[in-house]
């Protein structure tokens, strides 16, 4: 049973850099999970609790070769009595769909990670730390001697690093990708999909970087509401999500679709005309709706009869580069259905692949020449009374300090109206955050 103590730091917001910087030093598995203090509802719904997961006591890793990778998570969640972070890839998705993944792969993040953790971090809205701990491992004079020692720590300033000599090389050109958008819209215009997530990536090679740096500089720029510091061996998951896959409450369901992006004004009234405009696009409302429907239907596979509702649509949500169309649905659980065969019904999430879902993956796997990997994947956590809150993983660096390789991934809804030029904007727009922090 975990045991906990509440301690006040000098400066939470000092003390959690430190923590960061602490854990990286010492440990090959944290996973660190922030709402940025963006504390606004979003469709009712606050972003993460700003919680964190340092060292395991067990852990399960599920790689591409492994059939059972749902099955494994189910039994390990259920074993055991305690929280649980984790992270899920996007090519489990092979697992719940005859599908396969070819494209190459530089990150190598594995297909599923989740692990108990040695010591918990939980930050209050009072500035105060609640650490948990279990007390055949450590004791409670040990916890507040480890507590005074992160909090002693000096904070290492920002080094230089060694920054891009260019911006980071794009595996698509833009002539490519506009050829590319053109071939998908004509399966839009043959029936086969109605709405494809297109996605290209960005990468840097033979570079290093200090990974908590980046993650703090990226939080600055691009504060979200569902951030993740993942490190599990030496590969790191450097993300400021947006959006939220799934939230178990009891025995709600809650998930936030995302999709309806316009770019911010530094002018009020001009920045408000861009959010109206968006609010009343036919286009993105047209984007918005058809994810809904698919979500939709994935929760109703693991819900109680007519319990799926959509309690907000189109609801537009501003971030610090970009305005979001945001919707919300919501079910009750089925009593006989364990929580892993909720993730499973709904993964990947329907706001990364498009609709219909399976023929989405098809062409996506046929268009993108990147694995996707942990990019629109999952990370999150699972509550000993088996609620989670699961992201979607966007707006993220992924960096694999072994072979000093750094990559990144965009992408938007290609339907049957997509400008290409301005799709390829759209994923220059949400890459500027990512190139900023690595400079």
């Amino acid at each position: 049973m975990r045991a906990a103590i509440e301690l006040l730091p000098e400066n939470k917001y000092v003390f959690l850099r430190k923590l960061k910087q602490w854990a990286d030093h010492n440990y090959d598995c944290f996973c660190f999970l922030g709402n940025n203090e963006r504390l606004s509802q979003f469709g009712g719904y606050r972003g993460f609790q700003n919680i964190g997961g340092i060292g395991k006591i067990s852990e399960i890793k599920v790689d591409l070769s492994s059939e059972k990778g749902f099955h494994n998570l189910k039994n390990y969640a259920t074993s055991k009595n305690d929280i649980l972070f984790g992270l899920l890839s996007y090519d489990l998705k092979n697992q719940t769909e005859k599908l396969s993944s070819e494209n190459p792969d530089r990150i190598k993040m594995p297909l599923c990670h989740f692990f108990q953790p040695e010591l918990t971090f939980e930050f209050s809205d009072n500035d105060k730390i609640e650490i948990g701990y279990h007390p055949d491992r450590k004791s409670e004079s040990e916890i507040i001697n480890l507590f005074k020692s992160i909090e002693n720590l000096v904070v290492e300033e920002d080094k230089e690093q060694e920054a891009p000599k260019t911006l980071p090389k794009s595996c698509v050109s833009k002539s490519e990708y506009i050829d590319n958008v053109k071939k998908i819209k004509e399966h839009i215009q043959l029936g086969d999909v109605y709405e494809l997530n297109y996605c290209i990536e960005f990468f840097e090679e033979d570079i290093e970087i200090i990974p908590a740096d980046v993650y703090q500089k990226l939080s600055k720029i691009s504060s979200a509401p569902f951030s993740c510091f993942y490190k599990v061996e030496n590969k790191y998951l450097i993300c400021a999500s947006p959006e939220r896959f799934l939230k178990k409450d009891g025995t709600k369901i809650i998930a936030q679709p995302m999709k309806g992006t316009a770019k911010r004004s530094a002018q009020y009234e001009e920045d408000q005309l861009i959010k109206e405009e968006l609010f009343t696009s036919e286009k993105e409302r047209a984007e918005n709706v058809m994810i809904v429907d698919l979500v939709r239907n994935d929760l109703s596979k693991t819900a109680k009869s007519k319990s799926v509702k959509v309690d907000e649509l189109f609801g537009v949500y501003s971030f610090p580069q970009v305005h979001q169309m945001v919707s919300t649905i919501c079910s009750e659980i089925k009593d006989d259905v364990h929580i892993i065969d909720v993730i499973k019904s709904a993964f990947p999430m329907g706001s990364m692949t498009g609709a219909p879902k399976v023929k989405s993956m098809e062409l996506i796997e046929k268009f993108e020449n990147t694995r996707r990997g942990l990019f629109s994947g999952a990370v999150g956590y699972i509550t000993k009374e088996m609620d989670f809150d699961f992201n979607v993983v966007i707006r993220s660096i992924q960096y694999n300090a072994d072979e000093k390789y750094v990559s990144f991934m965009v992408g938007s809804a290609i339907t049957i109206n997509s400008d290409p030029e301005k799709e390829y904007e759209e994923c220059l727009l949400k890459a500027q955050a990512l190139i900023e922090a690595l400079k």
